[in-house]
């Protein structure tokens, strides 16, 4: 028997379980909150901060990230010019880290909400511990894709010396920035019950 059956709510703002039926007007009896079996609108509003967050990740990804100034020589670099660059001065770790943390963990993330979306909407039959294993997964390496611009921050504090050099940062860390925020609000916003719901149906 699940909660939903029994009309049994968990209130999104103090956490108290109550019956939404004996509730008044369905409200939280501690904290007078509106109570929901489900998250509303969790579909439309993941899927709008999704598609916002794809079309981010081009500019993101096409626009330079940061601007290294040597003298007179300025040198604008994109996310993936700063892999290769770090990979030809012989320090690939670091280059893989990044590409890791900066193109492939992002993409990963729109991809797999996306799976998870069309999976809940078209009905399809879903391995539901396979589903909440990936949505976890999700919001897990959701804080390693911060990663890029923590390099950023900590390289033009330290790379600050006049005229010689300078770094500084582009419309593409803004970019990636908005990238990050608003997949972490996509996963957040996404109500991983919806999953569970589709499991009983196709019992049922």
């Amino acid at each position: 028997m699940r909660a939903i059956d029994q009309q049994i709510c968990r209130c999104s703002v103090c956490g108290k379980l109550s019956f939404k039926r004996t509730s008044r007007i369905g409200l939280c009896p501690r904290c007078h909150t509106q109570l929901h079996q489900r998250a509303p609108g969790s579909l439309s509003r993941t899927w709008a901060l999704l598609l916002t967050a794809a079309v981010v990740f081009i500019p993101a990804n096409l626009y330079p990230i940061m601007t290294v100034a040597r003298l007179d020589d300025r040198e604008p670099s994109t996310i993936m010019s700063g892999v290769i660059s770090l990979a030809a001065h012989d320090m690939l770790p670091i280059a893989i880290v990044v590409f890791i943390a900066s193109i492939a963990v992002p993409l990963f993330k729109l991809l797999a909400i996306a799976v998870l979306l069309i999976t809940v909407q078209r009905g399809k039959k879903v391995n539901p511990h396979q589903a909440m294993l990936m949505y976890r997964f999700i919001e897990l390496i959701g804080r390693w894709s911060m990663l890029d611009l923590f390099v950023i921050s900590i390289m033009v504090s330290l790379v600050s010396f006049g005229r010689i050099a300078s770094i500084e940062p582009n419309l593409g860390a803004s970019a990636f920035g908005a990238v990050v925020i608003l997949t972490l609000l996509a996963s957040k916003s996404f109500d991983p019950r919806l999953i569970w719901d589709l499991q009983e149906s196709k019992h049922e």
